[in-house]
């Protein structure tokens, strides 16, 4: 592996990184361990985990920038890797509940990767009372975004309940080899022609983008931009702890709802997540007039296949989505989010994956910027809080034999915006996991039971008995 220079967008999400406000996302996945096995199954886990001779050179790299490089940020392989850093064996204290292990993830996402080493950290962690056992996961958002992640992490099992072997995501020999990729045709100089021609198009198509975006966010309408967020408690200051809570509910009832709504799946979680986030406020007293706001992250592999990869990098756009907190009504709120999200998808549709990312890039400068003067919860931000919604593997897996009952995404909140809401599918479940500031964000676990009661508000509204 050679020393590579580090893109633009992985470098912000290094250069924005601070105490308070770690730019690393994370898996806690839950295990059920194989019938028969011995008390010390866990243990056995983590020495095949760490039994890697050959390791990916994604996991192998690490920021440097020195007089060496001219100054420029440059990733290059640690000469003194070593696994047993970066996987480490965890046991909960007693009573060793669900609460416990939450209470461990908190603490452990809350702390910084250190950068004189690779950035990504594993934790195989016993100890539950119940007899299962977890590990929790987390990459530095400069090496992978979150559909890159959740890829490497399935990639490490398998659908065979039977298979023994464990083939950890940094090995250097992936579990399931993928075929090859179809080089384009024509010489070396005709495809660097065609890249040059296809940049030179985005760069024209730049201010026309610019124009329509910023238009649209000062009319209120779904874009990368948005202009008109109420100011809530959510949009203070953070510090670096973390409070972590999860949960898993069927992913049938919430196709249901999509299915007699004329829905998406998406809108349906957006709209679980505006509700959750209204009665959680009501309970606080702090409900704004106006609706929140919602940074949502859109993968660009729709508009280009090659932007996103299991080999790390990210291919990330935005979209600034009302939540419809200022509507009491369930189905209401659902129509309101899906028209919204409709007009956005068209809107992104006129774009390209390159301008997308610029026009995010646009959208994202306030928030980057307000925490910089110091006016975080002073003037109104750009939005309030982040929900992602991450696509995961619709068959059970397992790992060695144990097999995986539960996958919840941890990710960032940012300065100025206290909560982030990610959920992805897995095995017939979507599974929520909210990250929030440990402060700025009270009695955090009050929001899955808001989440409970939506989802069954908009089952209601819906017909479905």
């Amino acid at each position: 592996m050679t020393p590579s220079l580090i893109d633009p967008t992985s470098l912000a999400f290094l250069l924005s990184e601070s105490r308070a406000m770690p730019m690393h996302v994370g898996s806690l996945q839950l295990f059920e361990k194989p019938p028969g096995a011995p008390r010390d199954h866990a243990r056995r886990v983590y020495e095949q985990l760490i039994a890697v001779e050959d390791i990916n050179p994604l996991f192998l790299k690490r920021p440097t920038r020195s007089w060496r490089t001219a100054g420029q940020w440059m990733w290059e392989p640690d000469a003194q890797f070593d696994v047993e850093h970066h996987v480490r064996h965890s046991a909960l204290p007693k009573p060793g509940r669900v609460r416990e292990l939450l209470e461990l993830c908190s603490r452990l996402h809350g702390t910084p990767l250190a950068r004189d080493r690779p950035l990504w950290e594993a934790h195989v962690i016993e100890g539950l009372r119940d007899g299962r056992f977890a590990i929790y996961v987390k990459l530095h958002h400069s090496l992978v975004d979150g559909i890159a992640a959740s890829r490497l992490l399935m990639n490490t099992l398998s659908t065979d309940p039977n298979d023994p072997e464990i083939v950890p995501m940094w090995a250097g020999r992936p579990r399931r080899e993928r075929p090859a990729k179809q080089e384009e045709s024509g010489d070396v100089a005709t495809q660097l022609l065609r890249t040059v021609r296809g940049l030179a198009g985005d760069a024209a198509g730049m201010p026309g983008a610019l124009a329509r975006t910023l238009t649209r966010g000062a009319r209120d309408e779904t874009s990368p931009v948005s202009m008109r967020a109420p100011k809530t408690i959510f949009n203070t200051t953070i510090t670096g702890s973390r409070r972590f809570a999860a949960q898993s509910w069927p992913l049938e009832r919430l196709v249901a709802i999509s299915k007699a709504s004329g829905t998406t799946v998406n809108d349906v979680v957006l709209a679980m997540c505006g509700g959750a986030v209204r009665g959680y406020l009501e309970d606080l007293g702090e409900l704004p007039d106006t609706s929140l706001v919602a940074m949502v992250p859109v993968g660009l592999n729709a508009k280009d296949s090659q932007s996103a990869s299991s080999e790390g990098g990210n291919a990330i756009g935005t979209m600034m989505a009302r939540l419809a907190t200022d509507v009491a009504e369930p189905a209401q709120r659902l129509a309101q989010i899906h028209a919204g999200m409709q007009d956005g998808k068209q809107a992104l549709s006129q774009m390209t994956a390159n301008q997308i990312v610029a026009m995010s890039a646009v959208g994202m400068t306030p928030a980057m910027l307000l925490p910089w003067f110091g006016l975080q919860g002073v003037v109104r931000p750009p939005f309030n809080l982040i929900i992602s919604n991450v696509p995961g593997a619709r068959e059970t897996h397992y790992l060695g034999g144990a097999k995986l009952v539960g996958s919840y995404p941890l990710s960032i909140p940012m300065q100025g915006m206290a909560l982030n809401i990610t959920c992805a599918s897995y095995a017939g479940s979507m599974e929520f996991g909210l990250t929030g500031c440990r402060r700025a964000v009270p009695h955090l676990q009050w929001l899955l039971r808001h989440l409970d009661d939506e989802l069954g508000n908009l089952e209601r509204a819906a017909g479905i008995s």
